[in-house]
């Protein structure tokens, strides 16, 4: 696989940002609809959205910002196993610092959600999809277009 160029890399960040920003809204309006509506406590209101907003960011970054044909369950594994480390620390001190440290809830939820961006990034662009990117139909279609 070919390195990839500056202007590369910028894209690609980019565009996880962009998904993430979505798989953010996402996480905040399961969290919201959750813990404001059916007064869940933290954790249990933070596992939810989590949850629902790693399927769809692992799809959407998958396909469209990592253009990888890597073997999904194998890539799914690996952010899985990602989600084992982050999962129980983020629930553990969200859980600590909304309930005995007395943070704001939403204050809690939006620096994790913001540590979970940028190591996600980097686990997914340098564990998971190392030696994958640009592997899928969509790179190839893309990079005979460029040669055309």
């Amino acid at each position: 696989m070919a390195k990839l160029s500056k202007r590369e890399n910028f894209f690609q960040a980019v565009k996880f940002t962009l998904f993430s920003i979505s798989a953010g809204i996402i996480q905040v309006a399961v969290f919201t609809l959750l813990h404001e509506l059916t007064h869940l406590p933290y954790w249990p209101a933070y596992l939810t959205a989590l949850v629902l907003s790693v399927v769809w960011n692992f799809t959407l970054n998958r396909s469209y910002t990592f253009k990888s044909a890597a073997n999904v369950p194998a890539a799914m594994m690996k952010v899985f196993g990602y989600y084992c480390v982050f999962t129980p620390l983020s629930t553990w001190w969200g859980d600590w610092l909304t309930e005995r440290a007395g943070w704001p809830d939403y204050l809690v939820l939006a620096g994790t959600m913001i540590i979970n961006f940028v190591t996600e990034f980097l686990f997914c662009r340098f564990v998971v999809y190392r030696g994958t990117i640009n592997t899928n139909a969509r790179a190839q279609k893309q990079a005979g277009e460029k040669d055309s």
